[in-house]
């Protein structure tokens, strides 16, 4: 996301100026000099390298993610796991999300994204290739409006395919190898993509934000609270699916169901991008189509998460499951491109601030919903508090989305430079 948000203009008209570091137009005069017209977007050869580059590290980060919701049955076994304990366990992922997303964000819009990058993608996937050994331990005693939808579609769709290659490979591997081979491989493939990428990269320069300003506003307020609600949703459905299809399907292949959705959701994550941008282009107003992609996201996709609560055949499940993975994906061209609507010049901490709290919520619940499975001994009460979420965050956003910068001052026309 910094990386997007940030590098799509290589130089940004409205970072403020350093007049310490630039001669004067005239002399005495007071302000920024004025420098001539360029064009700071991205390359289309240099946002294409960059988009498969983010591509491939969305992709193994999601496969380094995946790997517990995949191996969970089997260290639930192996341990002796209650559900609540299972819940725990899925859930602690995010206490890391929690903790290092508005930092995170804050250093990739001082420094650069991509030495961001390169660190955490080094650190997860050394501790994931690490997880086999600490369970035994633990266990004795910048881009423009018009194309903003597509490219964080395509780069988000990553995820969905780290999903389902560590959903076929991993079920193989877990079945022929073992679990703590699924977590090798996926964090030895992470860290040896954090190699490929290094390459020094610029620094960046971003002058801070004045977030009591920010907060202010309805429509932020409406971005965190809608992707709190997605993201805590979302993270419900990744880490509890494969349980729920082995309970309830137990003679079921898991590279079926562990495959099929995300082969579903990919091409419906580039659909939506494609779909957004090519209504902006055509002159639809951007709030109103960030709305219409929210409102397939999670008022769609709950219809079809509803469905589950009822009796159904193995084969409907994986029809409705892909349903709602596949609407799921509109969100990268709603809500999550909408940061970027709203302000660009601090889109990597804000960003930060709504990851950390959709982590936070995902801990509460995923966690949460192990513990209505086990008391209740049904997931109807999980699918429909999943539903319930959602639709919270619906009508949030199409009550207070906008897409209007709000990280300039009106009146100057220019971004505010105050401290934090």
């Amino acid at each position: 996301m910094a990386v997007i948000q940030k590098y799509g203009k290589k130089h940004s008209p409205d970072l403020g100026c350093h007049a310490e570091s630039r001669p004067s137009d005239k002399a005495g005069a007071p302000g920024c000099p004025k420098w001539p017209e360029r064009n700071g977007y991205w390359s289309r050869p240099e946002a294409r390298v960059w988009t498969v580059v983010l591509l491939l590290g969305t992709c193994l980060l999601y496969c380094a993610r995946v790997a517990m919701p995949i191996c969970a049955v089997s260290m639930a076994e192996q341990f002796s796991w209650t559900k609540r304990e299972s819940g725990m366990v899925l859930g602690s992922f995010f206490w890391g999300y929690c903790f290092t997303q508005v930092f995170g964000g804050y250093v990739s819009d001082r420094v650069g994204g991509e030495k961001v990058l390169l660190l955490s993608a080094a650190a997860w996937g050394s501790m994931t290739a690490f997880t086999p050994v600490l369970a035994h331990f633990c266990s004795r005693p910048i881009v423009m409006e018009s194309e903003r939808g597509f490219l964080m579609s395509t780069v988000s769709s990553g995820s969905y395919l780290g999903t389902l290659v560590i959903g076929g490979a991993g079920s193989l591997m877990l079945d022929l190898y073992g679990w703590q081979s699924v977590f090798y491989a996926s964090g030895l493939l992470s860290v040896l993509w954090a190699y490929c990428m290094w390459n020094g990269g610029a620094q960046s320069m971003l002058s801070k934000r004045h977030w009591l300003r920010l907060l202010k506003q309805p429509a932020v307020c409406a971005v965190i609270v809608t992707h709190l609600c997605a993201a805590s949703t979302f993270f419900t459905l990744l880490s509890w699916l494969p349980t729920f299809f082995k309970e309830t399907f137990p003679d079921a292949k898991g590279w079926v169901f562990n495959v099929v959705p995300w082969l579903v959701a990919i091409p419906s994550s580039l659909l939506s991008g494609c779909l957004s941008d090519h209504l902006i282009s055509r002159g639809y107003d951007t709030a109103s189509v960030r709305k219409l992609m929210q409102f397939f996201s999670m008022g769609v996709s709950s219809v079809f998460t509803l469905l589950l609560c009822g009796s159904t055949t193995f084969p409907w499940a994986v029809a409705f499951v892909s349903a709602t993975m596949g609407f799921i994906t509109f969100s990268h061209s709603g809500v999550s491109v909408n940061v970027q609507d709203l302000a660009p010049s601090c889109a990597g901490s804000l960003f930060g601030v709504m990851n950390t709290c959709g982590a936070f919520s995902g801990v509460l619940l995923v966690y949460f919903s192990g513990y209505l499975i086990e008391t209740t001994g049904s997931w109807t009460s999980v699918f429909a508090l999943i539903t319930a979420v959602n639709l919270l965050g619906l009508a949030t956003f199409l009550a207070f989305a906008d897409a209007r910068r709000v990280d300039i001052d009106p009146s100057k026309g220019r971004r505010h430079s105050v401290h934090i």
